[in-house]
């Protein structure tokens, strides 16, 4: 895990209900792509957003604050980028 971690270990072992991958794609369109794409998953399921752009890493966290979805956590991926992932929470 990254720098951000996962509230709890359920949270942290839950598999996502959504993946958007948005590998290769500028900010702000991983947020544009789960603001349009978290309704479709049910409530309290986990979305996770792939992104590689450095905005990501801090814009998507704070799009759930500002949303009220919290930000479950943040995962270093392999080859590069994250796997945000966050709580539907309405």
């Amino acid at each position: 895990m990254s720098r951000w971690q996962a509230t709890t270990r359920e949270e942290a072992a839950q598999e996502p209900a959504l993946t958007i991958d948005a590998l290769g794609k500028k900010c702000p369109i991983p947020i544009i792509l789960l603001a349009e794409q978290i309704r479709s998953v049910p409530l309290n399921a986990i979305v996770a957003v792939l992104a590689d752009d450095p905005a990501a890493y801090t814009d998507v966290p704070a799009w759930c604050r500002l949303k009220s979805h919290p930000h479950v956590a943040t995962y270093e991926l392999p080859k590069g980028g994250w796997a945000i992932h966050v709580r539907r929470n309405y």
